[in-house]
């Protein structure tokens, strides 16, 4: 945890999203998955997604709603914008920030598409992009997993990276 800070903390999971009215210390563990962190300057509130997969199956909304399409990027991102929209910020006002999409894990048979960290990083900048998000930094793609802090009230996101063996054990357990 990051020092100094005495906000209560939260720990979002992988297929989570958590957004915060008051003040506090939201954080996650990443490897191949993405977060996205959407914060409103004006409102000082926002929250974050944790998503493990690029893309949510079309059918998956319709046919189960939205818990497990949580776990789906293009979903994740969609839905906290929303979700940060809904408690009074203007989609203009949204600042975007993405974190995450290592490949922490050896890949045995390339793919044309590349790894699932790659995978996930193109499809939270093609959501971004859609839905006219604005995207203010973000630390992608490495082979190095991270632990971040957000601190809804500063919207400051703390970065810690992992050394590879906390990151192929974080992968390995990641969707359990």
């Amino acid at each position: 945890m990051p020092p100094g800070t005495d906000l209560p903390r939260v720990h979002v999971a992988a297929a989570e999203v958590c957004v915060a009215r008051t003040p506090m210390m939201l954080e996650t563990v990443l490897g191949s998955c993405v977060s996205a962190v959407v914060w409103s300057r004006r409102l000082r509130m926002g929250g974050i997604c944790h998503g493990a997969l690029p893309r949510c199956p079309p059918d998956m909304l319709r046919d189960r709603g939205p818990k497990p399409c949580l776990r789906y990027v293009d979903f994740a991102i969609r839905y906290l914008a929303q979700e940060v929209s809904a408690l009074g910020a203007t989609r203009a006002e949204l600042e975007v920030k993405l974190f995450g999409g290592a490949d922490v894990l050896p890949v045995l048979t390339p793919r044309p598409q590349g790894s699932v960290g790659n995978q996930n990083c193109s499809m939270a900048l093609r959501t971004l992009k859609e839905e006219k998000l604005r995207l203010i930094t973000s630390d992608l793609g490495g082979n190095q997993g991270r632990v971040i802090y957000f601190n809804t009230e500063t919207g400051e996101v703390l970065l810690r990276r992992l050394q590879a063996s906390e990151a192929r054990d974080l992968d390995e357990n990641e969707l359990a």
